[in-house]
């Protein structure tokens, strides 16, 4: 399951660095991250970080995109490819 920002966000930008995979970037109102990039940190580390850095706890799974490990996995290693 990738992860989603909800409107709780507070822009504080303490996110987007430590996404390994550059899936969050600031959107119009609030940071997003793109599903197709979000790998839950998966083959990096063994906790999203954007979660372990988030100031108000506004990251989330996204019941949108659910994927299982080995999905979030095989992701992981296409964009590392």
């Amino acid at each position: 399951m990738a992860l989603i920002i909800t409107d709780d966000c507070i822009n504080c930008d303490v996110c987007e660095p430590e996404c390994p995979n550059e899936a969050i970037s600031e959107g119009e109102e609030i940071y997003e991250i793109d599903p197709s990039k979000c790998t839950e940190c998966v083959g990096h580390y063994d906790e999203p970080q954007c979660q372990l850095v988030c100031p108000v706890d506004c990251i989330p799974l996204d019941p949108d995109n659910e994927e299982t490990q080995e999905e979030l996995m095989e992701k992981y290693e296409k964009l590392t490819a």
